[in-house]
């Protein structure tokens, strides 16, 4: 899903990375007015679990892969603005730290994962999250929140001029479908353990005095370090689209085990961060 450097055309990239910049602060502001300092704690757990589940990517079709986004599990959890906070630290960290998705491209990331992907995912909660299709709008906010950004991505290349023949652009919106049906099975399986464990999770957590975040933690440790190693090797749909034009990169397992356990680090810190002094100006 993370477009790397080289492959958009600077007028799209540049523009992306300017629509980008306001964006994220306007977000940013949103978040300020609701985030409570006690629900920090939730955004550094959160924002590692979606990072290691990012890092497991599973068999989607011949040759491909895909893995969690996580963008709607967040807006459920945490509301659409605190949520495109921590996709943006994800994503950010991901970019500078880890070489996934490029740096110039960083801006469009941005803006098709943690601000269209995670306001489209969150749109069908908004709608249905408090009558008796709640499970199909947790389910079909995860789905949409995929297809989205994978939309924009795929229309983002073809505007740069990277060619994709009928064919190609076929399957490729087909992997993506299913790998939004799976993101949406996924979040809902997620979202309905959580409130079966503690009922309040999505509108009010109590982040530090739930056992639940000492769960969803320990999973993502789990999930950097041993699931990794079962994680699938072929590319993503996206990967696998540029892969034509690009030779593919060979992974070390356990390097990425290591390196895991970083990221997970950084991005707990950074979030840490970003809710803290969200909340304090909230207070100001």
């Amino acid at each position: 899903m993370h477009i790397p450097d080289g492959f958009l055309s600077t007028p799209v990239w540049a523009t992306l990375d300017a629509a980008a910049a306001p964006a994220v602060v306007y977000l940013t502001r949103r978040a300020q007015r609701s985030l409570e300092e006690n629900k920090v704690p939730l955004l550094g757990v959160l924002g590692a679990f979606v990072f290691a589940a990012q890092m497991i990517n599973f068999p989607v079709g011949p040759g491909t892969t895909g893995h969690l986004v996580g963008g709607a599990l967040l807006a459920f959890t945490l509301g659409p603005a605190p949520a495109s906070m921590v996709m943006v630290a994800i994503l950010a960290v991901q970019a500078l730290v880890f070489q996934d998705g490029g740096i110039l491209a960083l801006g469009a990331n941005i803006t098709n994962m943690a601000v269209m992907g995670v306001l489209a995912g969150y749109l069908p909660f908004h709608i249905w999250g408090a009558t008796r299709w709640r499970g199909f709008s947790v389910f079909a906010g995860g789905a949409l929140s995929v297809l989205v950004s994978a939309c924009l991505a795929l229309a983002e290349l073809l505007i740069s001029g990277v060619r994709m023949p009928g064919s190609v652009l076929s399957v490729s919106l087909a992997l993506f479908t299913v790998s939004a049906i799976l993101e949406g099975a996924i979040t809902l399986a997620v979202l309905r353990a959580l409130e079966k464990v503690q009922p309040k999770t999505i509108h009010y957590p109590r982040p530090g005095r739930s056992p639940v975040l000492a769960g969803v933690a320990l999973t993502a440790v789990l999930l950097a370090t041993v699931g990794v190693l079962f994680a699938a090797s072929g590319p993503d749909g996206i990967e696998k689209v540029l892969n034509l034009h690009a030779g593919s990169l060979q992974v070390n397992l356990l390097r990425q085990a290591s390196t895991g356990i970083l990221g997970l680090a950084m991005i707990y810190g950074a979030c840490l961060v970003i809710g803290r002094v969200a909340s304090r100006r909230r207070s100001l």
